[in-house]
């Protein structure tokens, strides 16, 4: 008892003493990366602020997290992190900022919190280098900078694991109910992800907690039972509203969002058996890709492909649509193949692994000389902390059927701590000369040089050979210096390991500037020189990869009649397929269509926005102002379109309906009125009847409908009864241009209008 409360007193000595001047600096840089030009961003994800847009409106859509005004569907996450973004909209105004803000505060808040955890155990320097480590993630400002949840979910983990440890040192019972309580919290921002940090928890609390086992068992059981009953807390009021009073629970097949919780948001993302799209036509990735690789053979012979499902191909192609870098070598969504080395693939490594191999060696230094039974030191309870949250997670993504390059924001606390605490380690056990050990500093700077020299070598067009040559130089150069100087002990030993840290710590502070330096992706975010591509891989031969991006996609109702070559999509240099993206044959780099379809090597993505022959390379005509529009694919609004809409409104809630959240989402942020995504997100979604549509319609709820062919999934027989049953506005009075009508893979885009007695 003695020694707790001298622990106490010691923390409120600590917490009374001067700011850490060599934080601050940490802490600037970590504001400039997560700040730092935000307010170019008009959109964001639109399809998330469109929910926020619709969020503002009322209690009904806040507590929901109605996608929509109209409180049709809601998004497919819980609404934690959006009530949050929702606030600082009302507090600062509505815009792409103001909604950005509060992750990025997150990313910022995550590297305090981490110097906090590392410092008290391993030392300042351990916890400056953490923090450091953490800011310099290249995955981690990228993912700050944009309105999508992981930052914030990361902060609340945190926060929790803060709570643990004081839990630990205090022996108090209500911090491991605040601990497990705020991962309840997390569960209600990103669901079954939160819970990746459980086994670190329970296995530390075990290990670091001086009670007996009949304490352990019975307040880790309590502290869970908490955690369970607040993570399902808002699922359970959803599911028991009556389903007519309540949004449809977006991307759920059921309409649960317990359904949703374990299955499109859990179980299914490891095994794979989930579409990208949220359709009900799943397959595993694996298949997926393999389909790709059938169906562009199946392209070159389209009289062998005129008697497949039409719903089947548009289906296939919609699910390869949404997933850029599926289907070729570097798997879906550019997440490599399943594997022990997934982490080191293309892709992967560059968002997350550029110190792995220092804190492996860190790890073998850290471990060094500990027995199974015990007694363990303070530094090797933590060090078990952090590595039963590393290895588990790690696990996951090296086998994970489905995920996106973004998610591996979880991966960056461990790494980070394991970085600072093990560079003071292996800088003390290579003082002290003790045998192999004194080994492992130069040992992890060699290995972490070789590893940086091999993530930059397919980006050598975009950055050069200097930087890359000069890292492998510099670390062989310091490695070796360091071993043969082991047995000196003078200043210039000290530098030098000082200058290896900076060596291994520059290009991962480069890439995590490409967000500022070349625009990034708030749809599909990650670093690198193709960062506002949102493919992650090595990047195209796009003539200006500053502008790469899926902005420059038109709105509904558009036509752009430009088929210069600069405005092809290129694919992921060193991609096998020679050019050619999932599903259709080469064409010089140029997206194509499933065969069959009408348009000629016309793409359309999913809301139906036309680009008359390729996906652009370029961000749209208003990217070039000082607000940059990077919503997704089709964050744009077609005025002359919004201007019939509006004119012609009789009374209807809805604006228009459509088929999926692409279409619909830059029309509720500019109008801030309803439009139904009929589909949900991806269009996939089981929402409406036939029956139901008609009883909308007769209502006055909706008359106009806007039809790309994309992203029917579920809604085939719905679709088809608009069609049969409406009228087809002419093109004249609603296109931005004089074209006859929008071209897409699967037909053409158009709009109707249906009015029953």
């Amino acid at each position: 008892m003695k020694h707790m409360n001298s622990e106490v007193k010691e923390e409120r000595t600590s917490n009374k003493k001067r700011i850490d001047l060599f934080l601050v600096p940490i802490v600037l840089i970590a504001a400039f990366l997560n700040l730092f030009k935000i307010w170019t961003d008009e959109y964001a994800n639109a399809y998330y602020t469109a929910a926020v847009k619709s969020m503002l409106q009322s209690f009904h859509n806040f507590f929901y997290a109605s996608f929509d005004p109209g409180g049709y569907v809601t998004i497919d996450k819980p609404p934690v992190v959006f009530w949050i973004q929702t606030i600082s909209a009302k507090i600062f105004g509505f815009h792409g900022w103001s909604v950005i803000l509060p992750q990025a505060l997150a990313g910022i808040g995550s590297v305090l919190l981490l110097y906090v955890l590392v410092k008290r155990t391993f030392g300042v320097w351990a916890g400056r280098f953490a923090a450091l480590a953490m800011a310099l993630t290249p995955i981690v400002p990228a993912v700050s900078r944009t309105n999508n949840i992981d930052s914030m979910l990361v902060f609340t983990l945190l926060l929790a694991t803060w709570m643990l440890f004081r839990a630990v040192r205090t022996v108090k019972f209500g911090w491991v109910l605040a601990a497990f309580a705020m991962i309840g919290v997390a569960f209600n921002m990103k669901m079954l992800q939160a819970y990746m940090v459980l086994p670190a928890f329970y296995v530390f609390y075990v290990v670091a907690t001086k009670i007996t086992w009949k304490k352990k068992i019975a307040f880790l059981t309590t502290a869970t039972a908490l955690m369970l009953a607040v993570s399902v807390s808002w699922a359970v009021v959803v599911d028991s509203t009556s389903a007519d009073k309540r949004p449809y629970m977006g991307s759920s097949q059921t309409n649960s969002v317990l359904e949703l919780a374990f299955g499109y948001n859990g179980i299914n993302r490891l095994t794979g058996n989930t579409s990208v799209t949220g359709s009900s036509h799943k397959q595993p990735a694996q298949t997926e890709q393999q389909t790709a690789s059938s169906e562009t053979k199946q392209n070159s012979n389209s009289s062998a492909d005129s008697s497949q499902s039409s719903n089947q191909r548009k289906s296939s192609f919609s699910q390869k649509m949404q997933a850029p870098g599926g289907g070729n070598q570097n798997g879906m969504f550019n997440t490599g193949n399943p594997g022990p080395f997934r982490l080191f693939q293309k892709g992967l490594s560059d968002q997350i692994s550029w110190l792995l191999p220092f804190v492996i060696f860190s790890i073998v230094g850290l471990f060094a000389g500990v027995k199974f039974k015990g007694p363990y030191t303070a530094k090797q309870k933590e060090s078990l902390f952090w590595l039963a949250w590393l290895l588990p997670v790690a696990v996951f993504f090296s086998i994970a059927g489905f995920f996106h390059q973004y998610y591996l924001i979880m991966l960056a606390p461990p790494i980070a701590a394991f970085a600072g605490a093990g560079a003071v380690a292996l800088w003390s056990m290579y003082k002290q000369h003790n045998d192999w050990k004194s080994w492992l500093l130069p040992g992890g700077i060699l290995t972490t040089a070789a590893l940086q020299v091999y993530i930059m070598s397919p980006y050598v067009s975009s950055i050069g050979v200097a930087p890359i040559a000069g890292v492998g130089a510099l670390g062989v150069i310091l490695a070796l210096v360091l071993a043969i100087r082991k047995q000196r002990k003078n200043s210039l030993t000290n530098y030098l390991g000082a200058a290896a840290m900076v060596v291994l710590l520059a290009m991962p502070a480069y890439w995590a500037m490409t967000p500022i330096i070349y625009g990034g992706n708030s749809m599909l975010p990650s670093a690198g020189p193709d960062s506002s591509s949102g493919m992650g891989g090595p990047p195209s031969t796009a003539t200006n990869s500053k502008q790469s991006g899926f902005n420059g996609m038109q709105p509904p109702g558009s036509s752009s009649g430009n088929s210069s070559s600069n405005n092809q999509m290129q694919p992921p240099s060193g991609s096998s397929n020679g050019g050619q993206m999932p599903g259709g044959s080469s064409n010089n780099g140029q997206m194509q269509p499933p065969s069959g379809s009408s348009n000629s090597g016309q793409m359309q993505m999913p809301g139906g926005s036309s680009n008359n022959s390729q996906m652009p390379n370029s961000f749209s005509s208003k990217s070039s102002s000082s607000k940059r529009k990077s919503g997704g694919m089709n964050a744009e609004v077609n005025q002359k379109l919004l201007n019939y809409l509006t004119k012609n409104n009789t009374g209807e809630k809805y604006l228009f309906a459509t088929t999926d959240s692409t279409s619909a989402a830059p029309y509720i942020i500019k109008t801030g009125k309803p439009v139904m995504a009929m589909g949900g997100f991806s269009g996939s979604d089981p929402i409406l009847t036939v029956s139901k549509l008609k009883a909308m319609i007769k209502k006055g709820e909706v008359k106009y409908f806007y039809l790309s062919g994309m992203g029917k999934g579920g809604q085939s027989d719905v679709i088809t009864w608009i069609k049969e049953n409406s009228k087809e506005i002419p093109s004249s009075k609603w296109q931005s241009t004089s074209s006859s009508a929008q071209q897409g893979p699967s037909g053409n885009g158009t709009l109707y209008e249906i009015t029953l007695k």
